[in-house]
């Protein structure tokens, strides 16, 4: 089923895969849910579910769970705390669990260029698993354009790109430095009052020293809730 999907984004992914000469190569399916509630004129609170299923996995892999606080300081700019959980699966079977603390700046619509908009955010998460030592840290900037399709409308382009660079090593954190990238390409639109769906693709390549990079071909679907 994975593979089928993926397949039918082909012309996405020549636009955001970058060729690489040894690598290797896997489909996914990740979904994600997320709602926003505006708690006052500065407080918002966000909760996001993230599904994520591997054809090389057997299945479902991970589901990621973030909830977060965060205070509006200016029109543009929110900063956000909060904590993240995260079960890790072998083929549907429970493996590992992983948590995060988790704080992040987002800049909302800072650069017009042209007529879309760019946004940024600076991630920096705190990562700990069950029965493995040491706390692992990880710093994630991200970048976004969104370019409407028509002046004033509300379906767009969406291009994104987030690095994850990760600050030291520990038994599950073994690369020092920027880990991988994530490069999404994918069109948003409104489907009904405060809900909004995402559908792309997105190409996630690894860095590994001294072995294969790895190269993740991602149909990513999205819904998103606001009140």
């Amino acid at each position: 089923m994975m593979r089928l999907t993926c397949k039918l984004l082909p012309a996405l992914a020549l636009l955001a895969a970058p060729a690489v000469a040894h690598a290797s190569e896997d489909e996914q399916l990740w979904t994600t849910a997320s709602a926003t509630v505006k708690l006052s004129d500065h407080w918002r609170f966000s909760q996001e579910v993230v599904a994520r299923f591997s054809d090389d996995r057997d299945g479902l892999y991970e589901v990621e769970m973030n909830s977060l606080i965060g205070y509006k300081v200016s029109k543009k700019v929110t900063v956000w705390a909060g904590y993240t959980h995260d079960p890790n699966y072998n083929g549907g079977d429970f493996a590992v669990m992983e948590h995060r603390g988790r704080q992040q700046v987002t800049f909302d619509n800072i650069v017009k260029i042209g007529p879309g908009q760019l946004s940024a955010r600076l991630r920096l998460e705190e990562r700990w698993r069950e029965g493995v030592d040491g706390t692992a840290w990880r710093l994630r900037p991200y970048v976004k354009y969104v370019l409407p399709f028509r002046e004033g409308g509300k379906t767009a382009l969406l291009l994104s790109h987030e690095s994850f660079i990760d600050l030291n090593t520990t038994n599950f954190q073994r690369v020092e430095g920027e880990e991988r990238m994530r490069n999404l390409i994918a069109i948003t639109t409104p489907i009904a009052k405060n809900v909004n769906a995402e559908i792309g693709y997105l190409h996630q390549h690894g860095f590994r020293p001294h072995a294969d990079d790895p190269n993740d071909n991602v149909a990513s679907f999205s819904l998103s809730f606001s009140f």
